[in-house]
């Protein structure tokens, strides 16, 4: 069964021709799309441009230059992917921390993480994909807002992070959310994303959707974990790490540029 036929331009990132979306598969009342495979929510983030890295005092010499960056519009998980939804797809679970389903998983590689997301898109049809470090950064700080963590500057509000996490990991969206309504993006895992890693990316990117596909042989983990201190688990904190490397503090979301039945 269809819902009735939208007009043109009801809801930015959702093509005319996809918008009799099937009963399974809705866009919910808060503007959030739920994948009907796994139960996994995107939120909408606009486009737009944003200052990218930081001056601040605690920031690193790969945070620099900040630069201007313009993005188009995505939609992107809710939540970190959680040890149920992975069991979904893959069969087993990794995770060291296995307290219950709406866990982050973790102890997943990049390359594990594209393994997912090829699996993931078989069986839905919808094209996710890692987000890039420019997309990560932006929707970390509310769409580009100037912010120390994802959703503000009280890190306790918003993040799991070595003061407070008890040495493990957290069900996902217990902390306050940012702006965007999105959870988890300052601590509890590092988080990948699609770019190669170059110290120096600052200083080469595109000024519009910019992203780094080679040059390196690591891949850029973003947003902290519940090891690490203040300092880094702030929003424009840049990790790395081989893309074949797990561990119990990393882990990831995804993304999507429109949704589809």
């Amino acid at each position: 069964m269809l819902i009735a036929k939208c007009p043109p331009g009801w809801a930015d990132g959702v093509e005319e021709g996809d918008c009799m979306l099937l009963l399974r598969n809705p866009l919910q009342r808060d503007g959030t799309w739920k994948d009907p495979v796994t139960g996994m929510e995107f939120v909408r983030v606009p486009g737009g441009c944003y200052q990218m890295g930081s001056n601040s005092s605690d920031s690193y010499a790969n945070e620099k230059p900040v630069h201007g960056v313009c993005l188009d519009g995505f939609w992107m998980g809710k939540y970190e992917v959680t040890q149920g939804q992975w069991k979904k797809i893959m069969g087993s679970n990794p995770s060291k921390f296995q307290s219950g389903e709406d866990f982050p998983v973790e102890q997943v590689s990049w390359n594990d993480a594209q393994q997912y997301i090829s699996k993931l898109k078989q069986l839905s049809g919808n094209s996710f994909f890692l987000p890039t470090e420019a997309q990560w950064e932006y929707a970390a700080r509310s769409g580009g807002r100037d912010q120390i963590y994802a959703g503000g500057n009280d890190i306790d509000r918003v993040a799991w992070y070595n003061s407070n996490s008890g040495n493990k990991t957290h069900r996902v969206g217990i902390k306050a959310p940012n702006g965007l309504g999105i959870y988890d993006m300052s601590g509890n895992v590092w988080e990948w994303c699609e770019d190669v890693y170059d110290k120096n990316a600052y200083s080469k990117h595109d000024r519009n959707n910019p992203v780094v596909t080679s040059g390196g042989i690591s891949r850029v983990l973003r947003g902290g974990s519940w090891n690490f201190n203040p300092g880094n688990v702030r929003a424009a904190i840049r990790g790395r790490n081989s893309a074949d490397h797990r561990n119990s503090n990393m882990g990831f979301r995804l993304c999507l540029s429109r949704v589809r039945q």
